[in-house]
């Protein structure tokens, strides 16, 4: 392994004072100037024809400024992947809380009291709530248009249905592998809605200038792709739109994409110089934006006797609700990655993403991977158990190794799984029982790729001051994942300057070079490589500059700290500070300004899938994990107490090992809440829960001692083999404990969360049975 002097390395958070004194600026902190406050009218019902909207009392209440309503920007349809939505309702509504008008007024209880006064008549529709349901033909159509929406060409909407995108995978010949299985195994899965529950909500900002400029913050994940996004639904070019970030209380997915910013800037058109602001209640969060998919699955796996798989057919129906423009893109991910972490040599798959009148369903941390691993991690126990095979043994027999091919057929290259498998298995101690109590330990196998487009590109600068300091201009966003660290440690290690001496800030469109998105896991690797080369740009000039300075051949010249010199005498050198400051010879004839490096990367790896049998290329990289949980439960009442939970990621190179395993951390416990507690219930379309009283998440109280595990096999495609590990602690978490449940009691688990009621109801279901 090669010797690292800025990476690898515990280097604190550069943000870290700013935080935890309170000095750090989001987004409440960066809209200075004459302000009005906006709140929306939502919808009342989940599915109608607006018939009437009057806003005549609203307009007249005092301290309103603007009033909008979906007729004011019906032609605003907005979607990354599926152009299917429009700020505000225009001619009916598609789920409970959707926008139809908003009030900018200058305090936030008068926009309140005029959002009270506008009177909305609608004409009921009958809805639909369940994608099973949707998807038969006399379903009532939630998008009439759907074949004349605008969709990028890699999603395959069925015009005249619910269905917005239907994603297959054929590998091998599937009849032909269960026929060669000696044990076939088929179940139905289910996974709810879940939110996010970032400790910050939603929030957005917009300022229309007199010059015609749009100026708008957000707390969105993706500054560029928002702008992108508006400057298309607008008709605007970019140079007139300024998309600012800030520090963002945590994303998970939910502000991905364009969400807020539609909201505020129809009324900022219609208060020139105003700043107009929007921020969501906790209750307006978890209803009004993005939710997992809840997900139906039908899983058939077939298995030979000594373990190998030969087979397996997978069928995944999706509720997107009531707008799919981003969860398109995860039924898409489910599957092309539908043979987890496994070799499987059969394979059919068909994944459809259905629209309901549920809330929009987004993208969440995992992207879709908790869902659809749930169900292949919960039959490779049971497989197990019908062959009496030990778990482990039977993923170490199964699992995707070097030169092994995914569920598309993409050779896999640098697989650490097995390692992941058995670092999770020892921390549990895997073997050891306790005998006498209703005690049981399970595992889980993942794996995931970050799902992007194969143009989905990163750029960054490096300039260095005139004191040999180094400010990095990148525009991925910083979202309490340490991502600003970690890209200056990258840079660091490129230049061979100490981290201590770069400075960086969070994205602005107007002054930080284009990142795609900060979301999948991609931003240590896609844009640790932009910035690396960037930082050997600079490291090119500066080296050119020490030629001439020094008289010696570029090959020989090196930087160190803020010294430039010669390799074959240390003693032979010139301070960096010299060069950078506008460098001249000492007649005073100028040589070079100011020392910039730049650079981009793009995925050369990454191939479109055929529209038919899904085959390609669709990973810029995978990683591996698993997870291992030993637990004791109560017979009587249900409840689960976790004794011993470990997560073990493959992080190729942790860039910074203190920040990854606190991603671990984090993940596990994301991961734990999902399974134990957090779950959406709807009525009708309407949240039921929408508040911390009622939606239940993981505190210090209830979350166990963890072991977090990052290990190290280079990805060779990697910066300095590194690769993301950001959202895959969570995906194991609840199929490993589903696992030990079955292996404590012999009750099987075909949904989470899995609370006291519904383990208990098992419990009772298997008595009653025996």
């Amino acid at each position: 392994m090669p010797t690292f002097t800025n990476i690898g390395k515990a280097f604190p958070r550069i943000e870290a004072e700013e935080k935890v004194t309170g000095s750090a600026e989001y987004i409440e902190d960066r809209c200075m100037g004459p302000m009005l406050y906006a709140k929306i009218k939502k919808s009342a019902i989940p599915h109608g024809r607006i018939k009437r909207i009057d806003t005549s009392r609203a307009e007249a209440l005092p301290g309103v400024r603007a009033v909008v309503t979906g007729k004011d920007c019906a032609k605003n349809r907005v979607g990354l992947y599926l152009v299917d939505r429009t700020f505000f309702a225009v001619d009916k509504v598609r789920f409970f809380g959707e926008p139809l008008a908003a009030v900018a007024a200058t305090s936030v209880e008068i926009a309140q009291k005029a959002v009270d006064l506008i009177e909305v008549e609608y004409e009921e529709l009958p809805a639909v709530f369940n994608p099973l349901e949707a998807m038969k033909p006399e379903a009532p159509l939630i998008h009439e248009d759907l074949g004349d929406y605008e969709v990028v060409p890699i999603f395959y909407p069925v015009a005249g249905t619910n269905i917005s995108n239907h994603s297959k995978i054929r590998k091998g010949d599937v009849d032909k592998g269960f026929a060669e299985a000696d044990v076939i195994i088929e179940r139905d899965y289910y996974i709810p809605q879940m939110q996010h529950v970032t400790i910050e909500t939603h929030k957005a900002a917009a300022l229309w200038g007199f010059d015609g400029k749009l100026t708008v913050w957000s707390t969105a994940q993706s500054p560029f792709t928002v702008r992108q996004l508006l400057g298309k639904c607008l008709d605007m070019p970019l140079h007139k739109i300024r998309v600012v970030s800030s520090y963002i209380g945590g994303g998970f997915g939910g502000k991905a994409g364009a969400t807020m910013e539609g909201l505020v800037i129809p009324l900022a058109q219609r208060c020139p110089g105003y700043i107009v602001r929007i921020v969501f209640t906790r209750e307006e969060d978890l209803q009004c934006t993005f939710t997992r998919q809840a997900m139906y699955a039908h899983l058939k796996t077939g298995v030979r006797k000594d373990g190998r798989i030969t087979a397996l057919e997978y069928k995944m129906i999706w509720d997107g609700g009531a707008y799919t423009e981003y969860g398109v893109n995860i039924t898409r991910a489910a599957a092309y990655s539908s043979a987890a972490a496994y070799d499987i040599p059969n394979l059919k798959t068909d994944s459809y993403c259905v629209y309901t009148n549920n809330p929009v369903g987004g993208p969440v941390r995992g992207f879709g991977m908790c869902e659809m691993q749930w169900g292949i991690e919960r039959q490779m126990d049971e497989i197990a158990r019908k062959l009496d095979m030990d778990p482990l043994e039977l993923r170490l027999l199964n699992g995707l190794k070097e030169g092994s091919t995914t569920a598309t057929g993409q050779r896999i290259e640098d697989s650490s799984f097995m390692n992941c498998l058995r670092t999770a298995a020892e921390a549990v101690e895997w073997g050891k029982r306790d005998t006498g109590k209703y005690r049981g330990k399970g595992l889980a196998g993942l794996v995931k790729a970050p799902a992007q487009p194969s143009n989905a590109s990163s750029s960054a600068i490096v300039r260095i001051n005139e004191d040999g300091t180094v400010h990095l201009s990148v525009s991925a966003t910083e979202m309490g994942q340490g991502m600003l660290t970690a890209m200056c440690q990258i840079a660091a290690e490129a230049l061979n300057i100490p981290a201590e001496k770069f400075s960086t800030r969070v994205p602005d469109t107007d002054y930080t070079p284009y990142e795609w998105q900060t979301v999948g896991s991609r931003t240590t690797y896609a844009c640790g490589h932009a910035v690396t080369a960037a930082a050997k740009d600079a490291l090119r000039q500066i080296k050119e500059l020490g030629t001439i300075a020094l008289g010696v051949p570029v090959e020989e010249v090196e930087l160190e700290d803020d010294t430039v010199f010669w390799t074959k005498d240390r003693e032979k050198q010139v301070p960096l500070a010299v060069l950078a400051n506008s460098y001249m010879k000492p007649t005073g004839e100028g040589i070079h300004g100011p020392i910039i490096g730049r650079g981009s990367f793009i995925p050369s790896n990454m191939t479109n899938l055929d529209p038919e049998t899904g085959q390609g290329n669709p990973g810029m990289f995978w990683t591996f994990g698993a997870s291992a949980v030993e637990l004791e439960v109560d017979p009587e009442t249900g409840e689960i107490t976790i004794l011993q939970l470990a997560t073990a990621l493959d992080a190729g190179k942790a860039i910074n090992p203190q920040q990854c395993k606190i991603q671990v951390h984090g993940g596990t416990v994301m991961g734990l809440g999902t399974a134990l507690y957090e779950e959406v219930q709807l009525k009708d379309g309407r949240i039921l829960n929408p508040n911390f009283t009622d939606y239940k998440i993981p505190t210090i109280e209830n979350t166990p001692y963890m072991k977090g595990f990052v290990l190290e096999t280079p990805d060779k495609g990697g910066p300095y083999g590194a690769r993301g590990i950001g959202e895959q602690p969570m995906i194991a978490v609840g199929p490993a404990i589903a696992n030990a449940l079955a292996d404590a009691l012999g009750i099987e688990m075909n949904t989470f969360p899995m609370t006291p009621e519904r383990v208990l109801k098992a419990i009772q279901e298997k008595e009653k049975n025996s």
